[in-house]
């Protein structure tokens, strides 16, 4: 099986003007994803797991290293050299990112977000509409609120719209950065639904989680973090931590 994602030595640092500090996030970090897998990573908070992510999604860019990417569209590519036209490319058409956070253009609905992630895939008007109110209703967003802006919604609402958003989309790639934070058990479960359908289909995936209960029977391999460096545990599929 062929690495879909191979990341090298990729360290990453923030400087604090206004305090005159250098602060070291990530250093010397490795892994990698075959096709198909899912990897989690597990650690502190601000022990580093989401700078790895941004890296890789390119929110941020790293002060060194190499983030080797497998592109269908582009052929094997350096994430952290790629241009940011590129980097577009690969967001609309094979990357996507869930995090914890919605962050929309305003006077969007929640309906219209959704759809337009479909569109911008290539798919028609009619295709994207009812593949949108398949993604809403598998995630019970109230009907009341799917054309309303998302500004209104509660934070759990707020959250399973942006996986629904990502999800939408079926991406080869996909990074999840704790996407059952402010989530109920029933919301998590169809969270762990649609991850399963995606494992079928092919999408390798790499997520952060502080529920490690659910992670369970889902991970192929955990990577742990602590103080911006990696520790692999090797744990193969029906990954079980104490």
């Amino acid at each position: 099986m062929d690495n879909l994602l191979s990341i090298q030595h990729l360290s990453k640092s923030f400087t604090l003007h206004n305090l005159n500090q250098h602060i070291s996030a990530v250093e010397d970090i490795s892994l990698h994803l075959r096709e198909g897998e899912f990897v989690g990573i597990t650690g502190k908070s601000g022990s580093g797991k989401s700078t790895v992510l941004r890296c890789i999604y390119r929110t941020y860019l790293p002060q060194s290293g190499n983030i080797w990417y497998n592109s269908k569209q582009f052929g094997l590519i350096d994430l952290a050299a790629a241009s940011e036209r590129t980097v577009i490319d690969l967001r609309k058409f094979e990357i996507g990112y869930v995090s914890q956070f919605l962050n929309v253009m305003p006077r969007t609905t929640a309906r219209e977000l959704v759809r337009e992630a479909i569109v911008e895939m290539g798919h028609d008007a009619d295709f994207a509409e009812a593949e949108t109110v398949k993604m809403l209703e598998h995630f019970e967003l109230d009907r009341s609120l799917w054309n309303s802006y998302p500004a209104t919604f509660s934070g759990g609402e707020k959250l399973r719209l942006n996986i629904a958003r990502a999800m939408v989309k079926h991406p080869r790639l996909l990074l999840l950065d704790e996407p059952t934070a402010s989530l109920d058990h029933g919301s998590k479960l169809k969270v762990k639904q649609l991850i399963e359908q995606l494992m079928k289909e092919g999408t390798t995936m790499l997520g952060i989680f502080h529920d490690l209960e659910f992670m369970d029977h889902l991970c192929n391999r955990e990577y742990q973090i602590r103080d911006g460096k990696f520790y692999t545990a090797q744990k193969q599929k029906n990954l079980t931590t104490s």
